[in-house]
């Protein structure tokens, strides 16, 4: 018989990974688009600023201490995954060739970590018609089962945006700029295409 917390751990994972309600995941490959898979340490400290970032916001707004227009969360998520791409695309060109992203690495773990607090408060609208009522610390667990989940979806795009990217380098022979200009454009364009449908 599956826990409640197993439960929990489940929802968070498939909520992540749904492809229908795709934002988030859109959101993660934006941050994966400019590293190569040697840079996997970079990746994850990068995803930890935005779990950081997500898990504040996510706590505070599933035990109702702060709350958001859902309409605004729903149109503020596809602007930040637009603004990534944009700094994909715009703000590493005079990065070297071996890594399009070295000096301003300190300034995307701010981004990804306030923009985590956006996508924090999507989470809470799904995660509050999920949670079964009863005392706080029940609440806790099953926000702490799902924040799990949510992390283990996201590492699994991760790692299969990374395994993509290092074929597309080493075998298919792709230059990691056009890479980047290449997926960064198309997640922007399909973020572009949420913004509008949300308006």
């Amino acid at each position: 018989m599956t826990s409640l917390f197993q439960t929990y751990i489940e929802l968070g994972f498939k909520h992540i990974s749904d492809i229908t309600a795709y934002d988030h995941i859109l959101f993660i490959v934006a941050l994966c688009a400019i590293y190569k898979i040697s840079e996997w340490k970079k990746v994850a400290i990068l995803v930890t600023a935005f779990t950081i970032g997500h898990s504040i916001t996510l706590a505070l707004a599933a035990l109702d201490v702060i709350t958001f227009p859902k309409k605004t969360i729903e149109l503020l998520i596809p602007v930040t995954i637009i603004l990534t791409c944009f700094y994909n695309i715009f703000g590493t060109k005079s990065a070297s060739s071996d890594s399009i992203f070295n000096k301003n690495i300190n300034i995307n773990y701010i981004f990804a970590m306030f923009f985590g607090l956006i996508h924090g408060m999507g989470f809470s609208n799904f995660l509050k018609a999920m949670l079964m009522p009863g005392e706080e610390s029940q609440l806790v667990k099953q926000l702490f089962a799902f924040n799990i989940g949510i992390e283990l979806g996201q590492l699994l795009i991760v790692a299969i945006i990374l395994i993509v990217s290092f074929i597309a380098f080493n075998l298919l022979k792709i230059k990691q700029n056009y890479w980047n200009i290449g997926l960064s454009t198309i997640v922007g364009l399909m973020s572009v295409k949420l913004l509008v449908d949300q308006l």
